[in-house]
C-alpha cells in the first residue's frame, strides 16, 4: 500500500490532538491580567505538549518519507504511535490543572516515554519492511537521541517523587534536544 493514506491520516489525528489540548485551556472568570494568573501552569504545560506534539509531526514526516509503501505492521506501530500520542491532552490539562504536581507529572513523563517507544517501535517496522539494505537504518546510525530520549524519561518520573519540577526541566531539555528536525534522514534521501 501507498503511504498517503497513512500520511493524511497521521496529520489528522495530529490536528485534532492539537485542537483538543487548546480547548483543554479554559476563558477565566475576570477581565484584568490577574484573572489570568491560575491559567499559567495550564499554559505552560500547553506550550511543552504543543512542542512535543510539533516533534513528533515534524519527526513522523521525515520517518514516512524514508518510505515508498506500508505494511500492515507499519500500519499498526503508526497506530500505536498516535495512541500514546492521543494521551498528550489528558495528561497535559491534569498536570496543568494541577499545577505540575507529583502523580500527574509522573504519568505526563510516562506517556511521553511510551510514545517514545512507539516511534522506535515504527522505526524498526518500517527498517524491518526495507530489509537489510535499509536507508532508514543507515540514517539513523547510533541514534543517540532516540536512546538518550528514553532514558531521560525513566530519570524524570523517579525524580518526579523527589521534585516534580526537576522532572519538568528534563521534559523540557528533552524537547530541546528533537525541537531542530531529525536531519540524517533528509541527507540519507535527498
Amino acid at each position: 500500500m501507498g503511504k498517503g493514506r497513512i500520511e493524511a491520516f497521521s496529520d489528522g489525528v495530529i490536528a485534532i490532538i492539537i485542537t483538543i489540548m487548546v480547548l483543554e485551556m479554559k476563558v477565566p472568570q475576570g477581565e484584568s491580567f490577574d484573572a489570568l494568573a491560575p491559567l499559567i501552569p495550564v499554559f505552560l504545560s500547553y506550550v511543552v505538549s504543543f512542542v512535543y506534539v510539533g516533534i513528533y509531526w515534524n519527526n513522523h514526516h521525515h520517518l514516512l518519507h524514508a518510505c515508498t509503501q506500508v505494511s500492515g505492521k507499519v500500519l499498526w506501530a503508526n497506530l500505536h504511535l498516535l495512541f500514546w500520542l492521543s494521551l498528550f491532552p489528558f495528561v497535559t490539562g491534569w498536570m496543568g490543572e494541577n499545577h505540575f504536581a507529583t502523580t500527574p507529572t509522573a504519568l505526563y513523563g510516562a506517556v511521553l516515554l511510551l510514545a517514545a517507544c512507539a516511534y522506535w517501535i515504527l522505526q524498526q517496522a518500517i527498517i524491518a519492511e526495507q530489509g537489510a539494505s535499509s536507508k532508514l537504518r543507515e540514517a539513523l546510525g547510533k541514534d543517540w537521541k532516540g536512546k538518550l530520549s528514553p532514558l531521560i524519561y525513566l530519570l524524570a518520573i523517579a525524580t518526579t517523587f523527589w521534585s516534580a519540577y526537576l522532572a519538568q526541566i528534563a521534559y523540557v531539555a528533552v524537547a530541546l534536544m528533537w525541537l531542530v528536525p531529525d536531519r540524517r534522514i533528509e541527507r540519507k534521501l535527498l
